[in-house]
């Protein structure tokens, strides 16, 4: 799943608010001027975002600069007075990619048409202790008639492409708009199915894409079937309530995402909050600063990122273009980066 996985510890007040010092990654200071394209980037909107969740963070270094940011300062100035860029590397290369959230036909009974079940977390399960697969899950029918059922949709490929978004809005026949969000999981690990296909030469790796994806599982549904289960996570849902209709979906700080300036990152390397440069490489290069606010399994390494691209089938088609290469460089309180590295200051 793509985010959400963060949000019951970061609305506790448990997020973490500076990378750690740790021997598995390297941290260097650059310049402002080091970053491609710095100057030309909207850099307003970038701070509107960032104070959508700064007042989460609960280190006096981040809590100081979000009462800063509120003021209303010139944006680029407040960044550039108040931060330094620090590259974060752990030896794997940068790799982009893009999601979005899914919009998708439904109602709260069964009938002939929508009667497969988007389900909450049973019981059971508890956070981070492995439970069934995703195949013994489907096969067992141990969720079925026990009143679990959120609501209903046409399509169980439909299904498998939430739970790898983490969150969407499912438009009732009975009318209305149901939005969901990470509920929780069977807590086995993330596997990608395009990857799958590409191990087994069904297709090369450029060619997979998730409309690929459905495509494929529904001219196979018996192999399909067999693709879906090779991700063994499953993901449950929850009812999300009182959003703005227009807002964005909540990721793991427990606050609306922003198309195109919320990333997904990898929080034992970057903080949730931080502001992030990102350069990425590939037919539509970005240049642009986004926001630490959302995580997810399968968002992994120093040099990790996951952009979020908006609502919809749109959305979902320009985030399905992003495998790109690039970089991405952590904006941190000055004390902070500079306790990470002590002899780093370009000048």
């Amino acid at each position: 799943m793509r985010h959400g996985l963060l949000a019951l510890a970061c609305a506790a007040g448990l997020a973490m608010t500076r990378p750690a010092p740790g021997a598995d990654a390297s941290h260097s200071i650059l310049r402002f001027d080091d970053l491609a394209g710095w100057q030309d980037d909207d850099h307003q909107a970038a701070l509107d975002v960032f104070l959508n969740t700064c007042s989460i963070m609960k280190d006096a270094e981040w809590q100081a600069l979000c009462a800063l940011a509120q003021s209303g300062p010139d944006a680029r100035r407040f960044f550039e007075l108040f931060f330094r860029p620090v590259l974060i590397n752990d030896g794997n290369p940068a790799r982009f990619t893009g999601y979005f959230e899914p919009e998708l036909s439904g109602s709260r009974k069964r009938s002939a048409r929508f009667r497969y079940p988007i389900y909450r977390k049973p019981a059971e399960v508890r956070e981070g202790i492995p439970w069934l697969t995703r195949q013994q899950i489907e096969e067992s029918g141990v969720l079925r008639g026990r009143g679990l059922e959120l609501a209903w949709v046409e399509d169980p490929v439909d299904i498998f492409f939430l739970q790898i978004q983490g969150s969407g809005r499912i438009r009732l026949q009975e009318g209305g708009v149901l939005r969901v969000g990470y509920g929780g999981s069977n807590g086995r690990n993330y596997s990608s199915v395009g990857q799958e296909l590409v191990r087994q030469g069904v297709y090369s790796e450029h060619q997979v894409s998730a409309q690929v994806i459905r495509n494929w599982v529904r001219r196979n549904p018996a192999r399909g079937r067999d693709l879906l289960w090779v991700n063994q996570s499953y993901v449950f849902f929850r009812e999300i309530k009182g959003l703005d209709p227009d807002a964005g979906p909540v990721g793991a700080m427990n606050r609306p995402l922003t198309a195109e300036r919320s990333l997904a990152i990898d929080p034992r390397h970057v903080p949730l909050g931080a502001p992030v440069w990102i350069e990425t490489e590939g037919k539509k290069p970005v240049r642009r600063l986004m926001i630490a606010q959302d995580t997810g399994s399968a968002i992994k390494g120093a040099q990790r990122g996951d952009i979020f691209f908006g609502t919809g089938s749109e959305a979902g088609k320009r985030a399905g273009m992003v495998r790109d290469g690039g970089r991405m460089i952590v904006l941190l309180p000055i004390q902070i980066a500079y306790d990470l590295v002590p002899e780093g200051n370009p000048e």
